[in-house]
């Protein structure tokens, strides 16, 4: 009796021991499948940080038309040690630079006319406005990736966050492929009477690989006991 899809599927998983797994360089991960647990080695973001281009400032103090005095500047790589919001002040800021003491806002750049060594707010300003706050991504210590995630462009950015250069991840499954028919020939060869070109083994290989797998081609066997057994013992030594 012919097996259904779903029995043949679970007998092979049944015979199919856990692949062992490696390290791999993160540029090489994709499409591989994590064999550890990926945890936060610090907070993301790592600082409290301007998410736009403009002014550090005190919520409480703005309102729309208000002139504050530009007292200082912080660039994106930059330490806003020595730097501090102060009363009737705004500090100009870059996206990314960490937020300087005393400002619990960003008024963006657009949103701003300047006049001299002042600027003025063109409309309202809430706390915490434009500000990204540490650990508000990722804090320090949470499960980031769980073993059996598949590793995609997303979470190669996440490992890469969290300072990772290589990563544990099973082995890539090597599937053997096998042609049989004494009517077939390789491609490259001008087929004779009753020969056709041997195609299927290069879809299926190329099938493999996109599910993440490692063709080996066994070649074409001849319609005989002994060729078929030789190369079905040839493919027993793969996964």
């Amino acid at each position: 009796m012919a097996l259904s899809f779903e029995a043949a599927r679970a007998m092979i998983l049944e015979r199919v021991a856990r692949l062992p797994a490696e390290e791999s360089p993160l540029e090489e991960a994709v499409g591989r499948v994590l064999a550890e647990d990926v945890v936060a080695p610090w907070d993301l973001p790592h600082w409290d940080n301007s998410a736009m281009d403009g002014y550090a400032v005190r919520a409480a103090e703005c309102a729309p038309g208000r002139s504050l005095r530009v007292c200082g500047m912080v660039l994106a790589g930059q330490s806003a040690c020595g730097v501090a919001v102060e009363s009737g002040c705004a500090v100009r800021i870059m996206t990314g630079a960490p937020v300087p003491a005393g400002g619990d806002a960003i008024v963006p750049l657009e949103e701003t006319t300047s006049e001299g060594e002042n600027v003025v707010l063109n409309g309202p300003v809430k706390p915490g406005a434009h500000l990204r706050v540490r650990g508000e991504d990722v804090a320090e210590g949470a499960l980031v990736l769980a073993a059996g995630t598949l590793v995609r462009p997303a979470e190669i950015s996440m490992l890469a966050s969290c300072g990772r250069r290589t990563v544990k991840v099973y082995r890539r499954p090597r599937v053997a492929i096998l042609s049989t028919g004494d009517e077939l020939v390789e491609p490259g060869e001008t087929p004779g009477p009753g020969q056709i070109i041997n195609s299927n083994d290069a879809a299926l290989a190329a099938a493999v690989r996109e599910a993440g797998g490692e063709p080996e081609l066994l070649g074409i066997s001849g319609d005989d006991r002994d060729s078929l057994s030789h190369k079905i013992s040839a493919g027993l030594v793969v996964d």
